[in-house]
């Protein structure tokens, strides 16, 4: 009974990790089709015999981002919609670069753990543990450095230099989506009420009337 009872315990975690990221593919490859007209969880796959090897090819992380924004960074993504070839292959890529003093403002990947590598410069970064505990990991990384941040969680990088830095981030979906929270906080489309922001965020709602003027 004891046996079966870990089996079976196995057998379940093992279904919840499959199930915590993108479905595995079931052959080669499945290019997606952007023109198909059938709504999936992804996208659908086209004929693997018209595919071609630009299906899986991208050009442009070569060239530096335009920092020239509110925040100092930008951000380059490689996922599905860049390169139809990643489709259920569970994997996407970006460049960030930063200006001096640039951040990638406070966000989440809902579908993605992320890993960030440091080409250039020093960043600060860091990642929130979700409730209760709300702990802040955080370390100063330098060209060369690794650093995780779990899907799911709030995370940002900053740089911390007097010059440019660039990162590397690879991404366990195809697909990983971002939400950055000042923007959907303060930003979405109706606004979210004065009353519920001031009260969540414990200011006064000439506060938020102000942030939400920047967004």
């Amino acid at each position: 009974m004891a046996a079966q009872f870990f089996l079976l315990a196995l057998f379940a975690l093992s279904t919840c990790r499959a199930l915590a990221s993108d479905p595995g593919q079931l052959q080669d490859f499945c290019v997606a089709d952007r023109t198909s007209q059938v709504f999936i969880n992804g996208f659908a796959c086209k004929d693997p015999k018209t595919a071609m090897v630009e299906d899986f090819y991208f050009s442009g992380l070569h060239m530096a981002g335009n920092t020239s924004n509110k925040q100092g960074s930008a951000v380059a993504a490689v996922n599905v919609a860049q390169i139809a070839g990643l489709n259920t292959l569970g994997i996407s890529l970006a460049r960030v670069d930063y200006a001096p003093y640039g951040q990638n403002p406070l966000h989440i990947h809902p579908r993605a753990t992320e890993i960030l590598t440091v080409l250039e410069g020093s960043l600060y970064v860091g990642f929130v543990t979700s409730n209760p505990e709300n702990k802040l990991f955080s370390k100063v990384l330098n060209k060369g450095d690794v650093f995780v941040f779990p899907q799911g969680l709030i995370h940002f990088q900053f740089n911390i230099g007097a010059n440019k830095a660039i990162a590397i981030a690879a991404l366990s979906s195809k697909n990983p989506g971002v939400i950055t929270i000042a923007n959907a906080a303060f930003g979405s489309k109706p606004s979210i009420s004065d009353d519920i922001l001031a009260k969540a965020f414990q200011v006064d709602k000439k506060i938020v009337s102000r942030i939400q003027a920047q967004f």
